[in-house]
């Protein structure tokens, strides 16, 4: 039995059709898409369209992920009035390029999955824990507190990503494997390469390979100029596109260190992301 764990393709079509074509070479017996498609990126209408080919065409099965939420509360119920509203941008582009049909597809990804066999038990996923779709695990979270984001009973194998950093635990002494899928289109571990985990059941265990793919990272890059992302998605598209150069996670640290000026009316977003970008060096 072979399962491929994808996650956090992030609207970058190039990272996506490199790993499906490892994926097509490894031929595996399911494909489970952990959420995060969509936002964060240019192609969100192209990835779309291919995730839900595969979903059609190979079997492939998806579950939501935050992402997927954000794009979903903007083109459903945005909150005009909310001060935050300029940080919803990439979401609003985003969900202008899905359209009704897109995102009425979104709409129907569940929660979470499970697969059950009878030798190898229950393959367990979600996007980032069964506790919400931003409550990850992460290289720092103990065993206790994994036991409580994978739930009870505790499967075979529990797969998530949202993090954008691979990992694998295993929990005893029930031998449960926890595996961090990684992020297809926008790693956060420094490597630049796409990411995704093989699952493999043989000789009456489990076990896990987190596989790096290259891909033309420079196209991606071009992506978010020739999209109208970089122009149209807000003044986070720029800190997006930098995250992706660097394979670092960089909105977390400007919320730390902008958030609060901006929602307070000290500065606009535009300068906040001119400041955030200045202080590290980082410039076109």
């Amino acid at each position: 039995m072979k399962i491929a764990l994808l996650a956090d393709v992030h609207a970058n079509q190039r990272a996506l059709w490199a790993v499906y074509e490892d994926i097509e070479r490894w031929r595996p017996d399911h494909v489970l898409v952990l959420g995060d498609v969509v936002n964060r990126g240019p192609r969100p209408h192209e990835c779309l369209a291919f995730v839900q080919q595969r979903v059609a065409d190979a079997g492939w099965r998806c579950v939501i992920g935050n992402h997927e939420e954000y794009v979903l509360r903007e083109f459903r119920q945005p909150d005009k009035a909310s001060p935050l509203r300029e940080t919803f941008r990439a979401s609003q582009w985003t969900g202008a390029c899905l359209g009704e049909a897109g995102i009425a597809a979104i709409e129907q990804w569940p929660f979470s999955l499970a697969l059950n066999f009878e030798l190898s038990g229950e393959v367990r996923v979600a996007h980032a824990s069964m506790l919400h779709t931003r409550d990850g695990i992460f290289t720092e979270t103990t065993h206790k507190e994994i036991r409580g984001k994978v739930g009870a009973p505790l499967p075979a194998v529990f797969g998530v990503g949202h993090t954008h950093v691979p990992l694998q635990r295993t929990l005893a002494p029930e031998q449960a494997l926890v595996v961090n899928a990684g992020s297809v289109g926008m790693p956060f571990d420094g490597d630049p390469r796409a990411a995704y985990a093989q699952l493999e059941w043989r000789h009456g265990r489990w076990s896990a390979r987190i596989m790096r793919v290259e891909y033309d990272r420079a196209g991606a890059v071009h992506d978010f100029a020739e999209s109208g992302f970089l122009r149209d998605g807000g003044a986070h598209a720029t800190v997006m596109l930098w995250e992706l150069r660097l394979s670092r996670g960089l909105l977390f640290e400007w919320a730390r260190d902008f958030e609060a000026a901006v929602l307070g009316g000290e500065m606009s977003m535009q300068r906040s992301v001119e400041l955030f970008l200045r202080e590290r060096g980082l410039g076109e």
